[in-house]
Protein backbone atom coordinates (compact mmCIF):
# COMPACT_ATOMS: atom_id res chain seq x y z
CA UNK A 1 0.00 0.00 0.00
CA UNK A 2 1.50 3.62 -1.05
CA UNK A 3 0.64 6.54 0.87
CA UNK A 4 -1.62 8.50 -1.64
CA UNK A 5 -3.92 5.55 -0.95
CA UNK A 6 -4.45 6.36 3.25
CA UNK A 7 -3.80 10.39 3.25
CA UNK A 8 -6.13 12.72 3.64
CA UNK A 9 -6.46 16.34 2.78
CA UNK A 10 -5.55 18.87 5.52
CA UNK A 11 -7.65 21.72 6.64
CA UNK A 12 -5.30 24.75 5.83
CA UNK A 13 -5.12 28.58 7.56
CA UNK A 14 -3.38 31.41 6.50
CA UNK A 15 0.11 32.68 8.39
CA UNK A 16 -1.90 35.95 8.71
CA UNK A 17 -4.81 34.91 10.61
CA UNK A 18 -4.87 35.26 14.43
CA UNK A 19 -4.24 32.34 16.70
CA UNK A 20 -7.78 32.78 17.94
CA UNK A 21 -8.95 31.88 14.62
CA UNK A 22 -6.60 29.08 14.12
CA UNK A 23 -8.49 27.54 17.96
CA UNK A 24 -11.88 28.14 16.73
CA UNK A 25 -10.96 26.04 12.91
CA UNK A 26 -9.30 22.99 14.98
CA UNK A 27 -12.42 23.18 17.63
CA UNK A 28 -14.79 22.90 14.35
CA UNK A 29 -12.68 20.22 12.46
CA UNK A 30 -11.83 18.48 15.44
CA UNK A 31 -8.47 18.13 14.76
CA UNK A 32 -4.72 19.26 16.57
CA UNK A 33 -2.99 20.56 13.16
CA UNK A 34 -3.72 22.81 10.20
CA UNK A 35 -1.82 23.02 7.26
CA UNK A 36 -0.13 26.91 7.46
CA UNK A 37 -0.04 28.85 3.55
CA UNK A 38 0.08 32.35 2.76
CA UNK A 39 -0.91 33.72 -0.90
CA UNK A 40 -1.31 29.91 -1.96
CA UNK A 41 2.50 28.72 -0.55
CA UNK A 42 2.89 26.30 1.86
CA UNK A 43 4.46 27.69 5.03
CA UNK A 44 4.54 24.82 7.15
CA UNK A 45 2.48 23.32 10.15
CA UNK A 46 0.73 24.73 13.21
CA UNK A 47 -0.33 22.40 16.40
CA UNK A 48 -1.74 22.55 19.21
CA UNK A 49 1.16 22.55 20.65
CA UNK A 50 2.60 25.42 19.50
CA UNK A 51 -0.75 27.26 20.49
CA UNK A 52 -0.06 25.66 24.07
CA UNK A 53 3.19 27.31 23.77
CA UNK A 54 1.97 30.78 22.33
CA UNK A 55 -0.73 31.61 24.34
CA UNK A 56 0.98 30.78 27.49
CA UNK A 57 4.35 32.27 26.98
CA UNK A 58 5.14 35.72 28.75
CA UNK A 59 6.54 37.41 25.92
CA UNK A 60 3.33 37.88 24.23
CA UNK A 61 2.78 40.68 26.79
CA UNK A 62 -0.81 40.66 27.59
CA UNK A 63 -2.04 40.26 24.13
CA UNK A 64 -5.37 38.54 23.37
CA UNK A 65 -5.59 35.57 21.47
CA UNK A 66 -7.65 37.73 18.69
CA UNK A 67 -4.21 40.11 18.26
CA UNK A 68 -1.36 37.19 18.25
CA UNK A 69 -1.08 35.80 14.40
CA UNK A 70 -0.46 32.61 13.16
CA UNK A 71 2.77 33.26 11.43
CA UNK A 72 4.06 33.42 15.26
CA UNK A 73 3.73 29.54 15.74
CA UNK A 74 4.42 27.82 12.56
CA UNK A 75 6.38 24.42 12.97
CA UNK A 76 8.90 22.44 10.56
CA UNK A 77 7.84 19.23 12.26
CA UNK A 78 7.13 17.60 9.58
CA UNK A 79 8.56 14.97 6.81
CA UNK A 80 7.30 15.53 2.81
CA UNK A 81 7.28 12.32 0.81
CA UNK A 82 6.40 11.46 -2.36
CA UNK A 83 2.96 10.00 -3.37
CA UNK A 84 3.97 6.06 -3.91
CA UNK A 85 6.13 5.90 -0.64
CA UNK A 86 5.09 2.77 0.89
CA UNK A 87 2.83 3.24 4.28
CA UNK A 88 5.37 0.71 6.38
CA UNK A 89 8.38 3.68 5.12
CA UNK A 90 5.89 6.76 6.22
CA UNK A 91 5.03 4.64 9.77
CA UNK A 92 9.10 4.27 10.10
CA UNK A 93 9.44 8.09 9.20
CA UNK A 94 6.09 9.03 11.67
CA UNK A 95 8.43 7.47 14.60
CA UNK A 96 11.57 8.77 13.99
CA UNK A 97 9.98 12.49 13.73
CA UNK A 98 6.88 12.50 15.96
CA UNK A 99 5.43 14.95 13.65
CA UNK A 100 3.20 14.87 10.40
CA UNK A 101 3.72 13.44 7.05
CA UNK A 102 3.19 15.61 4.27
CA UNK A 103 2.57 14.07 0.63
CA UNK A 104 4.33 16.16 -1.91
CA UNK A 105 3.91 16.55 -5.74
CA UNK A 106 6.01 18.87 -7.84
CA UNK A 107 6.52 20.60 -4.86
CA UNK A 108 3.09 20.78 -4.18
CA UNK A 109 1.21 19.42 -0.87
CA UNK A 110 -1.26 17.43 -1.85
CA UNK A 111 -2.01 15.97 1.12
CA UNK A 112 -1.17 14.64 4.24
CA UNK A 113 -0.88 11.57 6.67
CA UNK A 114 -1.51 11.67 10.31
CA UNK A 115 -1.19 8.62 13.08
CA UNK A 116 -4.90 8.52 12.57
CA UNK A 117 -4.73 7.76 9.01
CA UNK A 118 -2.45 4.91 9.68
CA UNK A 119 -4.07 3.60 12.44
CA UNK A 120 -7.05 3.52 10.70
CA UNK A 121 -5.17 1.61 7.91
CA UNK A 122 -3.79 -1.03 9.93
CA UNK A 123 -4.21 -4.64 11.74
CA UNK A 124 -3.25 -5.12 15.18
CA UNK A 125 -2.99 -7.90 17.26
CA UNK A 126 -1.79 -8.13 21.03
CA UNK A 127 -3.37 -6.63 24.20
CA UNK A 128 -3.25 -3.18 25.50
CA UNK A 129 -0.70 -4.15 28.61
CA UNK A 130 1.81 -5.04 25.62
CA UNK A 131 1.85 -1.50 24.14
CA UNK A 132 1.31 1.40 26.90
CA UNK A 133 2.73 3.15 28.39
CA UNK A 134 3.48 1.71 31.74
CA UNK A 135 4.76 5.38 34.16
CA UNK A 136 2.64 7.73 32.19
CA UNK A 137 3.16 11.54 33.52
CA UNK A 138 0.05 12.30 35.66
CA UNK A 139 -1.94 15.27 36.97
CA UNK A 140 -3.78 15.98 40.50
CA UNK A 141 -7.03 18.13 40.52
CA UNK A 142 -5.03 20.63 41.96
CA UNK A 143 -2.26 21.29 39.80
CA UNK A 144 -2.26 25.04 38.39
CA UNK A 145 -2.92 24.67 34.53
CA UNK A 146 0.53 26.76 34.52
CA UNK A 147 2.68 23.95 35.76
CA UNK A 148 0.56 21.38 33.83
CA UNK A 149 1.70 23.77 30.57
CA UNK A 150 5.42 23.32 32.00
CA UNK A 151 4.86 19.48 31.53
CA UNK A 152 3.03 19.27 28.07
CA UNK A 153 5.67 21.14 26.37
CA UNK A 154 8.93 20.16 28.50
CA UNK A 155 7.43 16.37 27.72
CA UNK A 156 6.07 16.79 24.43
CA UNK A 157 3.12 15.34 25.62
CA UNK A 158 -0.44 16.07 24.77
CA UNK A 159 -2.45 15.11 27.03
CA UNK A 160 -2.04 13.87 31.39
CA UNK A 161 -4.14 11.48 33.14
CA UNK A 162 -5.63 12.92 36.72
CA UNK A 163 -5.37 10.98 39.66
CA UNK A 164 -7.23 11.90 42.82
CA UNK A 165 -6.52 9.46 46.08
CA UNK A 166 -4.88 6.91 43.38
CA UNK A 167 -8.37 6.66 41.12
CA UNK A 168 -8.29 7.98 37.65
CA UNK A 169 -10.43 11.32 37.88
CA UNK A 170 -10.27 13.04 34.56
CA UNK A 171 -7.95 14.10 32.17
CA UNK A 172 -6.41 17.19 30.80
CA UNK A 173 -5.55 18.05 27.31
CA UNK A 174 -3.17 20.72 25.69
CA UNK A 175 -6.83 21.56 24.25
CA UNK A 176 -8.07 22.16 27.32
CA UNK A 177 -4.96 24.45 28.56
CA UNK A 178 -4.84 26.32 25.29
CA UNK A 179 -8.55 27.13 25.31
CA UNK A 180 -7.97 28.01 28.94
CA UNK A 181 -4.58 30.45 27.77
CA UNK A 182 -7.05 31.83 25.22
CA UNK A 183 -9.90 32.89 28.09
CA UNK A 184 -7.77 34.22 30.11
CA UNK A 185 -5.92 36.71 27.67
CA UNK A 186 -9.08 37.87 26.44
CA UNK A 187 -11.12 38.37 29.29
CA UNK A 188 -8.80 39.63 31.97
CA UNK A 189 -6.00 42.52 31.90
CA UNK A 190 -3.11 41.94 31.49
CA UNK A 191 -1.56 43.88 34.79
CA UNK A 192 -3.84 40.43 36.56
CA UNK A 193 -2.97 37.96 34.34
CA UNK A 194 -0.11 36.53 36.36
CA UNK A 195 -1.57 36.18 39.22
CA UNK A 196 -5.02 34.83 37.84
CA UNK A 197 -3.29 32.36 36.28
CA UNK A 198 -2.07 30.85 39.15
CA UNK A 199 -5.90 30.22 40.74
CA UNK A 200 -6.48 28.05 37.60
CA UNK A 201 -6.24 24.92 38.42
CA UNK A 202 -6.82 21.17 36.90
CA UNK A 203 -9.86 20.44 37.96
CA UNK A 204 -11.17 23.98 36.47
CA UNK A 205 -10.89 22.56 33.23
CA UNK A 206 -10.09 18.69 32.84
CA UNK A 207 -12.51 16.47 31.54
CA UNK A 208 -14.36 14.16 33.61
CA UNK A 209 -16.22 10.37 32.46
CA UNK A 210 -13.24 9.65 30.68
CA UNK A 211 -13.00 6.79 28.31
CA UNK A 212 -10.67 3.88 29.49
CA UNK A 213 -9.91 0.35 28.20
CA UNK A 214 -7.82 -2.80 30.28
CA UNK A 215 -5.12 -4.41 29.71
CA UNK A 216 -6.43 -7.69 28.67
CA UNK A 217 -8.38 -5.79 26.30
CA UNK A 218 -7.18 -6.17 22.49
CA UNK A 219 -5.35 -3.16 20.93
CA UNK A 220 -7.62 -3.66 17.86
CA UNK A 221 -10.55 -2.52 20.16
CA UNK A 222 -8.39 -0.25 21.76
CA UNK A 223 -7.86 1.49 18.44
CA UNK A 224 -11.59 1.57 17.01
CA UNK A 225 -12.52 3.09 20.04
CA UNK A 226 -9.71 5.88 19.68
CA UNK A 227 -11.28 6.18 16.12
CA UNK A 228 -14.52 5.87 16.78
CA UNK A 229 -14.39 8.71 19.28
CA UNK A 230 -11.54 10.92 17.95
CA UNK A 231 -9.64 10.54 21.27
CA UNK A 232 -5.51 10.64 21.19
CA UNK A 233 -5.27 9.07 24.79
CA UNK A 234 -7.01 6.12 26.81
CA UNK A 235 -5.78 5.25 30.54
CA UNK A 236 -5.36 1.40 31.26
CA UNK A 237 -6.99 -0.11 34.32
CA UNK A 238 -6.12 -3.37 35.76
CA UNK A 239 -9.09 -5.55 37.06
CA UNK A 240 -9.24 -3.43 40.38
CA UNK A 241 -10.30 -0.18 38.22
CA UNK A 242 -6.40 0.68 38.95
CA UNK A 243 -5.14 2.83 36.05
CA UNK A 244 -1.74 1.12 35.21
CA UNK A 245 -0.52 2.68 31.87
CA UNK A 246 -1.79 5.20 29.15
CA UNK A 247 -2.25 4.61 25.47
CA UNK A 248 -1.27 7.26 23.08
CA UNK A 249 -1.63 7.37 19.42
CA UNK A 250 2.18 7.69 19.41
CA UNK A 251 2.30 4.12 21.53
CA UNK A 252 -0.08 2.55 18.75
CA UNK A 253 2.61 3.91 15.80
CA UNK A 254 5.45 2.61 17.69
CA UNK A 255 3.80 -0.96 18.14
CA UNK A 256 3.95 -0.65 14.13
CA UNK A 257 7.13 -0.19 13.77
CA UNK A 258 7.95 -3.08 16.14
Amino acid sequence: MQIKDIMVQPHTIDKSDTISHALDIMDKKSTRRLLVKHDGNFMGILTMRNLTKELGTRKKGAKPASSLHVATAVSDNYVKVLPDTKVNDAITIMKKNNGVVLVSENNDIVGWVTPNELMKSNHFGGYAAEIMQKDPITASPGDRVSHIRHLILDNDIGRLPVIENGKLVGIITEKDVAKAMRAFRDVVSGNQQDSRIKNLIVEDIMTRGVKTTYTNTPVTDVVRMMIENNIAGVPVLNLEDDMVGFITRRCVVNAMVE
